[in-house]
């Protein structure tokens, strides 16, 4: 058994231009998610897509969220490096192909390619930063990080504005074709070499059981929110059910295989368990909170959809603000003590929020969203550095992973959770006092109720924070049922 390597407790010399490379590949992949639902009714239209249209947002969600462990898994096994840069490759040339296609169906399948190359960069980014940042400057370089996402996903819109009417919808998928080519040659250049984990096999089974068990249950989830099917609807059930099973046999599964994908006992380590628990419940209510606030601002208060998108710019703004503070502020104060502060605020501005009414005008809104997202920079950067400085080296890839994973688990969660909550409010009120559900007060007290949900789930964070024990970082991990998995300190390309 090979010797592994000490945990590293100094930076890299280069770790700020390593930074600067992995913050150029996260913002091209979050610009790319938001980017394209603005072009959604142009390529409805020309490519008579119809309803339809929705799967070219959807397959992409369902591709990067579904295959974000398995990357993780890989980028030890391989190298993180050699990972990055192949999805790098991978994104360029979906991105290329999308900006080909002839048909919706086309379309679809390219988006899929380019998610693919999108989960290798989401799944690894913080990770390689990790790898180059000494434990007590990485909340600092993860609260970068955490700007360089709001930047993306404020930007997709106006960007893809511009881009749709001087040059037409396929013009959002060459755009990024150079800039991604400029960013393969950078990383080849600037990423370290990084060392990896010998294993004699890919855990392919549970690869699959995780792969088909998310897709059907978030399919089933996106399904249930929309009116045309329903949470009672057959294909709902069997989706839901379909993929609950196939995520127990995962789990199942990945405590009886010699080498598993996921190692279980990764989950013993209580800083990063919390924190990652933590993180679902604020995202959960992120998610209802982008799906709620868009209806309220076109259907109640009646602003057209350009007003409305600035509105809803207070919250990337104040996020791309306040990240760096938390991730500065990280590295002086206990994680515990700032990021039980930041839900809490988080949560005061979600029930600021369950106050709404029809008589606002946009500054109401503009305030609390600008109290969530302060609360939510405040607790994201910390959160995130004590979750990777808890995660032994062996399994800082999956470690990483799992964090993207559980993001977008908890985007799709909490839409899906916020039209519950919404619907059903709404559909009694209206049978109750004779109105129909589209009324003005069902949908106030419907959105009423979302909001309080939000906040509770937050409040639920905030105490699943403040009971995170302190981080003891270990270098590597016992192999498990007689594993000779080790980690190799010979470095990858």
């Amino acid at each position: 058994m090979s010797i592994p390597p000490p945990v590293h407790t100094t930076s890299l010399p280069s770790k700020w231009m390593v930074l600067a490379t992995v913050m150029f590949g996260t913002f091209m992949s979050t610009l790319d998610s938001s980017i394209v639902n603005i072009a959604l009714p142009t390529i409805r239209r020309e490519l008579n897509a119809g309803d339809r249209v929705e799967w070219v947002v959807l397959c992409y969600l369902l591709t990067t969220t579904s295959t974000l462990l398995i990357m993780g898994k890989l980028s030890d096994w391989v190298g993180r490096r050699r990972l990055y840069i192949t999805g790098f490759g991978v994104f360029v040339v979906g991105s290329l192909l999308c900006g080909l296609a002839w048909s919706l169906w086309s379309l679809v399948a390219f988006r899929v390619v380019q998610g693919l190359g999108a989960s290798m960069i989401f799944a690894i980014g913080p990770a390689i930063i990790s790898d180059a940042f000494a434990p007590n400057e990485r909340g600092k370089a993860l609260g970068l990080m955490g700007t360089v996402v709001a930047a993306g996903a404020s930007t997709g819109p106006v960007v893809g504005g511009l881009l749709l009417g001087k040059f037409g919808w396929t013009s959002i998928f060459f755009v990024n074709v150079p800039i991604g080519l400029l960013a393969i040659w950078r990383a080849w250049l600037v990423l370290p070499k990084s060392i990896r984990v010998d294993q004699k096999r890919f855990d392919l089974l549970g690869a699959g059981l995780f792969l088909f068990g998310v897709v059907s249950l978030l399919t089933g989830l996106d399904f249930g929110s929309e009116p045309r099917y329903g949470w009672d609807s057959g294909l709902v059930i069997s989706l839901l059910s379909i993929g609950a099973l196939l995520l127990l046999f995962f789990f199942i599964w990945e405590k009886r295989v010699r080498e598993p994908m996921l190692q279980l006992s990764l989950f013993r380590v209580k800083p990063y368990t919390s924190a990652i628990l933590a993180s679902f419940c604020g995202f959960i209510a992120s998610g209802a909170n982008l799906f709620v606030i868009p209806f309220f601002l076109q259907q109640l208060l009646g602003l057209p959809p350009e007003r409305a998108g600035l509105v809803l710019l207070a919250g990337p703004l104040t996020l791309s603000v306040i990240a760096p503070l938390g991730g500065y502020l990280s590295d002086k104060i206990r994680t515990r003590w700032l990021s039980t502060t930041g839900l809490l605020i988080t949560a005061c501005g979600y029930f600021a929020f369950s106050f709404l009414d029809s008589t606002w005008d946009w500054k109401e809104v503009v305030w609390r969203s600008a109290l969530v997202s302060l609360g939510f920079g405040l607790f994201q950067s910390p959160n995130s550095s004590t979750a990777l400085n808890a995660a032994p080296l062996a399994q800082r890839g999956i470690a990483s992973s799992i964090i993207a994973f559980m993001r977008n688990l908890g985007l799709v969660m909490g839409i899906a959770l916020a039209a519950a909550v919404w619907y059903s409010t709404r559909n009694r009120y209206a049978l109750a006092n004779g109105v129909t559900p589209e009324s003005e007060p069902a949908q106030l007290l419907g959105m009423h109720y979302a909001y309080l949900v939000m906040a509770g789930l937050v409040l639920i964070g905030a105490v699943i924070s403040f009971t995170r024990s302190s981080v003891s970082p270990q270098p590597v991990t016992e192999p498990v049922h007689g594993s000779k998995s080790t980690l190799s300190t010979k470095p990858l390309d």
